[in-house]
């Protein structure tokens, strides 16, 4: 089945260097091949000997697992005798259940542990390994070799016969060429010679290709890797990782490590990668519940979440940010990707959103809530059968009761413990109410059997059994106060957030931020009606999220460990400096191209000097990534020249067909040159994706290829699964994607003439990876003027 991206995206992590073939195939170079291949292979079919042992093995652990498991099972239901006449014979009973379980676990492990080894054993049948590298360590007698594969396996302890790719001994392999090489131990650096370096191509057991490099990984298996058609599943290729890529991989000391990487370098692939050699290096102290990844859009997520499991690990936790928000508001609706891409904004309102996206916005609104120690903060009533238990004006007065001493926090805990106390003693003055006693004269059988319970029915009056029976009633009647109490429902945030935006005038410098106090006074008088009609915008969200937190004191999720952000150009600074608070103790990898920000477009310049101020100098790494591996060297020099100053981006040697642009008069004959190309395309077996701006453009040209009977499947929502064969997506979906080939829809002047837009058509431009069209309606796109006219062939 064809489909989009899959195994090249995973090659762009994958270097492009130049190989030293080990035969320069004359005469007597034929012969040293061929005896070197046939060495190799007599080595290969010994290790698929001893693996096919070891599944043996495995095997008949699963079945005696399974045995006795069933036998536990059994005699568990013919032994256990229920001892209840006692407790002693209780607590016997109690034993004997919990050590049968005990045991039940202990088999089940066993089980799972038999099973993943035969899946990895299963793998590694087909291909064990990919690397071979001989290396001399100093003070050593001899030159020692070991094979780099997917996983390690051993045949007896301690020799290990393919190693994981993950060790700390493999990274030999990717960082460095011939002669010394330094790696980082659990001991600290050591530094060996490497004498050879010998890479393989094995499918179903049988070398394909055996050649030796100076370098990490050669031009051929790269060039191998890349000219493979997409798919639509991300898969994990970890033979051809670069060696700025492993060290994005293996970094274990920054706090903040962020890629900067051009379209198609790969930068995705490599921090899933990342993922895994976490999940590899802190085995037992670490889990995939503690890393958590916000991506672009759900199509990405559904893309790569074969990744992690192919390399034998569990999902980390996927979403996205608005997926984030949405969770934690699940009563407003949120702006969607497409309204917020749609939205066409005026100049006050662009100011408004540059103003509340920024870290001075997000430092004004930690202002706000520390002014909110000493007054202001704004509470609700709390009803009971209609009328106030706890009334606004009494909450007031015991949250500003404690001394200044007390933070957000401890003013919320002490308000919380207060409100408890003062409800626990209104139990006995309110069982003495008439509500109550005519609630317990009313009470049925079956009610009273509920009141009762397992408590002794036996009193020394009826006053007595009354009494015992309406603290029941009122304890039950004031489970919902207790509730509010414990959920904060006291608090009034939505009044507050308001509140917030109408004092800003007075923390902030609008002026300085270009927003007169009338553009500023309507914004909140929109925020107000969004509210009323349960809506609420991106730009609002955040600050929203942010202020609830300080104002309840949340410290955020303490045991989240690692955070990955991809298309990090398209998230606000304040956006960022919520999630290092939501995520304390979390180290973060970001990942983006600032050539394609599209939502924060040329405010993402500034987004590396912002992230300075958040996290140690001292504990930041960046790490640039120049090469493009996705697209030709065609479509990669295409796409790059639709670029002004932008982010450096270097093609590797890939050839293919010049990028094509089309610019018939007529919508009819556009869409005629489209079916033409799309064509073209099925007949290569390639994929395609038609990229259209907008949904609405999108929806419209779906219903004129509909009638024309061409198959084509519409993507208009990021929840959807990408689709084998011929799909339009709009553009704001295609973040992170990839296709054989792409059509650019509609690059009309009219459509496309805002400088801002550059890097919109570049990003949907360098989708591509074979095959790129261009297609415009009456006038091209200025923006395509800054190409050189060599760089394309016209087709009209």
């Amino acid at each position: 089945m064809q489909g989009f991206g899959g195994t090249v995206s995973n090659a762009f992590f994958q270097v492009s260097i130049v190989v030293k073939w080990i035969i320069d195939f004359t005469n007597g170079g034929v012969i040293m091949a061929a005896s070197i291949k046939q060495q190799e292979q007599a080595h290969l079919d010994n290790v698929i000997g001893k693996i096919k042992v070891a599944q043996t093995k495995s095997q008949e652990r699963i079945d005696q697992a399974e045995q006795d498991e069933g036998a536990i099972r059994d005699n568990f239901q013919n032994d256990l005798r229920l001892k209840t006449d006692s407790y002693e014979g209780m607590m016997e009973t109690a034993l004997s259940v919990r050590q049968q379980q005990q045991l039940l676990s202990e088999r089940q492990n066993s089980w799972q542990h038999a099973t993943d080894q035969l899946a990895t054993l299963q793998k590694l049948e087909k291909s064990p390994y990919f690397a071979r590298i001989d290396f001399h360590e100093t003070g050593e007698p001899k030159t020692e070799t070991i094979y780099i594969g997917l996983a390690s396996f051993s045949d007896r302890p301690d020799h290990f016969l393919v190693y994981d790719w993950r060790a700390p001994i493999s990274s030999i392999y990717y960082d460095g060429g011939l002669g010394e090489v330094t790696y980082l131990t659990p001991d600290g650096d050591q530094t060996v010679n490497v004498k050879l370096k010998r890479q393989f191509q094995i499918e179903d057991g049988q070398i394909k290709t055996v050649f030796d490099t100076d370098e990490a990984v050669g031009d051929q298996m790269l060039l191998d890797a890349l000219s493979e058609q997409s798919d639509t599943k991300m898969r994990s290729i970890v033979t051809t990782i670069q060696k700025e890529q492993n060290q994005i991989i293996r970094d274990t000391k920054s706090d903040l490590l962020f890629v900067q990487g051009a379209a198609g370098s790969g930068k995705t692939a490599a921090v899933l990668q990342r993922v895994a050699y976490l999940l590899y290096r802190y085995r037992g102290r670490l889990n995939a519940g503690q890393v958590i990844l916000f991506s672009p859009n759900q199509l990405f997520n559904d893309y790569i979440d074969q990744v992690l499991p192919e390399l034998g690990e569990q999902n980390m936790v996927q979403m996205t940010y608005y997926q984030y928000a949405g969770r934690r508001l699940p009563k407003i609706q949120i702006e969607t990707l497409s309204q917020r891409f749609s939205e066409d904004y005026s100049q006050a309102q662009q100011a408004i959103d540059r103003l509340k996206s920024s870290l001075t916005f997000f430092n004004a609104v930690t202002a706000y809530t520390n002014h909110l120690e000493k007054e202001d903060m704004i509470f609700r009533n709390i009803n009971f059968r209609g009328k106030p238990f706890f009334s606004k004006e009494k909450i007031h007065d015991i949250y500003y009761s404690f001394n200044d001493n007390y933070n957000l926090k401890n003013r919320i805990d002490g308000t919380k413990e207060q409100l408890i106390k003062q409800l626990n003693r209104r139990v006995s003055s309110e069982t003495r109410t008439k509500w109550v006693e005519e609630a317990v004269q009313s009470l049925s059988k079956e009610e009273m059997d509920r009141l009762f319970g397992d408590e002794p029915r036996e009193f020394d009056s009826e006053e007595k059994e009354f009494q015992f029976l309406a603290r029941k009633i009122v304890i039950r009647a004031f489970q919902p106060i207790r509730q509010a109490v414990v959920r904060n429902r006291f608090l009034s945030i939505n009044s507050q957030f308001i509140h917030m935006l109408k004092a800003m005038p007075l923390i902030v410098d609008l002026q300085q931020a270009g927003i007169s106090p009338a553009d500023w006074q309507a914004s909140v008088d929109q925020a107000v009606a969004d509210m009323k009609a349960g809506t609420m915008t991106l730009s609002n969200v955040t600050p929203y999220l942010y202020l609830y937190d300080q104002i309840a004191g949340k410290h955020g999720e303490r045991d989240m460990r690692y955070v990955f952000i991809d298309e990090i150009q398209d998230y606000t600074p304040f956006q960022l400096a919520f999630l290092k608070f939501s995520f304390p103790r979390a180290r973060f990898t970001l990942l983006g191209d600032l050539n394609q920000a599209i939502f924060t477009k040329e405010n993402s310049k500034t987004l590396l000097s912002e992230l300075s101020t958040m996290f140690d100098p001292e504990k930041t790494r960046v790490v640039q990534l120049t090469q493009s591996y996705r697209s030709t060297q065609q479509i990669t020099d295409f796409t790059r020249h639709i670029l002004i100053n932008g982010e450096a981006v270097t093609a590797f040697a890939r050839n293919g067909d010049l990028p094509q642009i089309s610019v018939p008069k007529t919508v009819s004959a556009a869409v005629d040159r489209l079916i033409d190309q799309v064509e073209v395309n099925n007949a290569a077996k390639e994929t395609t994706a038609i990229i259209g701006k907008t949904l609405s453009q999108c929806r419209d040209l779906y219903e004129i290829l509909q009638k024309r009977g061409v198959a084509v499947t519409l993507i208009q929502s990021e929840n959807q699964r990408l689709a084998a064969g011929v799909i339009i997506v709009p553009s704001y979906l295609a973040k992170g994607l990839e296709f054989d080939a792409v059509v650019v829809w509609d690059a009309s002047a009219a459509n496309y003439h805002d400088e801002g837009e550059r890097q919109l058509l570049y990003t949907i431009c360098s989708r591509a990876m074979h095959q790129l069209t261009v297609i415009a309606t009456d006038e091209l796109s200025p923006l395509f003027d800054t190409v050189p006219t060599d760089e394309y062939e016209r087709v009209d």
